[in-house]
């Protein structure tokens, strides 16, 4: 590994987004973004070849989950953190850490792909390859609180009046524990891989009802959380990555949105009618997926819980786009599996395509379940 090739990657990533350069004040009662001109990043360094070799990959991670861990100041910044732990002289471990307010995760598959291209170059004592971004995250902020309101904003928000309308106001699942009076966050995952034959055979179904995979699976997961808490009425969060202009697809920043997908199961209802709903649903939801989250609860005035999170407390992921092994001159880049110890809702499923089939996890409220009950819930 070169570390000055990949430090100059890094510090070249930070002055190309200015979303990495930026903080967040309080301007008379608001907060506002300040994009500074000249990016900083410290590339970390931690030699842990002294430790044993049977130690070193536990060491690495517990590094990890600490500097997972450590808070960030949103005034001061850097919002973005990169520490190198060197294993060895052939095996190094590249932690980063990105706050959620700048980045999401298709953001994740940009910084790899544009570091992988800025460290070839300058390995080579070539200049950045990368053409110039047409527009920058502030771009994109601007665009959207220009068009979304009026006659624009009431239009979306009566559509997601009409779609939640009635809706209940919690999913009651039944716990292992008592739900405390306040959300804590504390989690755990269980994994998951379901094989090639049951998601080849998902996928035949999608097509045959004309849906997709994703939807399928959406409406497998709300007949288990309908059995499960008793309820005819199921509303499930998952997160879109709301880049529909060709022009966001390049950018770091913060552009997923959260939408809530509600079912309505009938007792003589057959699961082939349930994937219909779930895809009209679906595709409602797409077409109505400008109205960041936030805003749908402001609007909604929901009555609040500390207990729980407000219009939905269950969440379904997709990925389709999962981080594939890179190689470069000398280098072989993989991804790290590391599990995390919090839960921002009572259940995430997290699901991606893997060559064996479907992989993936349940993440878990550990003060309101046990690993056996989210086992025999999979």
């Amino acid at each position: 590994l070169d570390v000055e090739a990949l430090e100059r990657s890094f510090e070249a990533l930070v002055q190309r987004h200015e979303a990495l350069r930026t903080t967040f004040r309080m301007l008379d009662g608001s907060p506002v973004q300040v994009i500074s001109s000249q990016g900083e990043l410290v590339l970390r360094r931690m030699d842990l070849s002294g430790h044993s070799e049977a130690s070193r990959s536990s060491v690495a991670e517990r590094v990890a989950r600490e500097e997972s861990q450590r808070p960030f100041d949103l005034s001061r910044g850097p919002l973005l953190r990169a520490t190198l732990l060197t294993l060895s002289d052939r095996e190094h471990v590249l932690v980063l850490v990105m706050h959620h307010i700048v980045s999401d995760g298709w953001s994740m598959g940009v910084l790899v792909r544009e570091v992988v291209s800025l460290y070839e170059a300058f390995l080579q004592g070539h200049a950045s390859p990368l053409p110039d971004l047409a527009l920058q995250y502030a771009d994109f902020a601007v665009w959207q609180r220009s068009w979304l309101r009026d006659e624009v904003l009431d239009a979306e928000l009566e559509y997601w009046r009409n779609q939640l309308h009635g809706a209940p106001p919690a999913l009651t699942l039944p716990t292992d524990r008592p739900r405390p009076a306040i959300q804590r966050f504390r989690g755990e995952s269980t994994p998951l891989s379901w094989p090639l034959s049951l998601w080849n055979a998902i996928k035949a179904l999608a097509h045959e009802e004309n849906a997709t995979p994703f939807m399928v699976l959406l409406a497998a997961f709300q007949a288990v959380l309908s059995r499960y808490s008793g309820q005819d009425d199921v509303s499930v969060g998952t997160a879109i990555a709301n880049r529909t202009r060709g022009e966001t697809e390049g950018l770091i920043g913060f552009f997923v949105n959260t939408l809530v997908l509600r079912a309505r199961l009938a007792r003589d209802m057959t699961f082939r009618e349930l994937v219909a709903q779930a895809r009209d649903v679906t595709l409602g939801a797409y077409a109505h997926q400008d109205v960041p989250f936030e805003k749908l609860v402001e609007e909604l005035q929901p009555v609040r819980d500390s207990a729980r999170s407000p219009l939905f407390q269950v969440m379904f992921v997709m990925q389709n786009a999962p981080m594939a092994t890179v190689r470069l001159p000398g280098l072989v880049l993989e991804p790290v599996e590391q599990s995390g110890t919090t839960s921002k809702f009572d259940l995430t499923l997290g699901l991606e395509e893997g060559d064996s089939g479907l992989r993936g996890e349940l993440e878990y409220d550990s003060d309101l379940f046990d690993g056996e009950t989210v086992e025999g819930l999979l």
